[in-house]
């Protein structure tokens, strides 16, 4: 009888041990993705350029790092505000922390180097070796193009600098743990001819992780085979609930009955000045999705996307986009 509890014992000193040791290495090994590239991205005007039109219309980096006006529809990103941080990402959106969109205007990156950037947004490490979790899209934007990556940090230098100190965002347990295991190396690929606008409006897909938003989620993870199709639930403070819609071409509940000129009128008409301008009443229908900002897209680019939409499997998912609050 002693022996058997001698041998459990040690069985179970065994397995804390190892316990501990996974523990540690999550914690303090991990992430590992190698060290910042030895880079200096030369800021020239076509570079700012391209650079401002992916932040505010592709990738949307200043959607999330800016002050959104949500007594508007979409939140559009408040002027001078651009940049500044400070946005929240927490419980109460179904986050397994408190995460804050950072400060990326010079006033907070100025002593970061270019490296330290990129490294940022294609792995999802920051410059003290910390990892992001990835309400920032960083395993989409480390399949970009490389050149693009380097004009978004262009354009990011030559942001007007706000002082705004923004807190650290919290991992609840286990993802404080879990956390460090998800950045990863970057695979960076080429910017696809124009010409090819199915592959282009993919890069372009990709680029805006629009499978993240529009893709029903269960574990924190895609639900495989349903990508695309819509379902998603954004919960808003006052208690309404927004789901996005399905955008893969099923003919009665996806895009797949519509043309690209009326997709493309769907940007439009939410991102004119009309919208911009109009305030909501309490109650009124909201939207997560950033329309402003996308509605900047070139005709051109929202074709190829539209084009590239249509390539994929049809998935019948009827979605109720809006569930009001309920009256107290």
């Amino acid at each position: 009888m002693k022996m058997l509890k001698k041998i459990f014992l040690g069985i179970a000193v065994v397995i804390i041990l190892i316990a501990v040791a996974a523990a540690c290495y999550l914690k303090f090994v991990l992430p590992n993705v190698g060290p910042s590239p030895d880079m200096k991205v030369e800021i020239t005007p076509g570079r700012v350029a391209r650079g401002e039109y992916l932040a505010k219309h592709v990738t949307i980096c200043i959607d999330c790092h800016s002050k959104r006006d949500w007594s508007i529809f979409s939140g559009p990103p408040i002027e001078g505000t651009f940049g500044m941080g400070g946005e929240i990402f927490d419980r109460k959106f179904g986050f397994p922390g408190v995460y804050y969109a950072t400060n990326i205007t010079p006033e907070e990156i100025g002593n970061h180097t270019d490296g330290e950037l990129f490294r940022a947004i294609t792995t999802g490490v920051t410059s003290h070796g910390k990892a992001i979790f990835p309400v920032m899209p960083f395993h989409y934007y480390g399949m970009m193009d490389e050149e693009d990556i380097k004009s978004i940090i262009a354009y990011l230098r030559t942001l007007p600098p706000v002082k705004n100190k923004v807190p650290e965002s919290v991992s609840d347990f286990p993802m404080n743990f879990i956390i460090n295991t998800l950045p990863h190396k970057s695979n960076l690929t080429k910017l696809p001819l124009k010409i090819k606008v199915a592959a282009y409006g993919k890069y372009l897909v990709t680029a805006a992780a629009c499978v993240d938003c529009h893709s029903p989620i269960k574990n924190g993870r895609l639900v495989a085979g349903a990508e695309f199709s819509g379902g998603r639930e954004f919960p808003f403070p006052d208690g309404s609930i927004v789901r996005s819609s399905n955008i893969t071409p099923d003919e009665e509940t996806g895009i797949g009955a519509l043309k690209d000129e009326m997709f493309i009128h769907y940007f439009r008409m939410h991102s004119d000045s009309a919208t911009v301008h109009t305030h909501l009443k309490p109650g009124s229908f909201n939207s997560i999705m950033p329309w402003t900002m996308y509605g900047g897209m070139t005709d051109e680019d929202l074709t190829a996307i539209f084009t590239y939409l249509k390539t994929l499997r049809p998935v019948k998912n009827e979605v109720t986009v809006f569930i009001p609050a309920k009256k107290r």
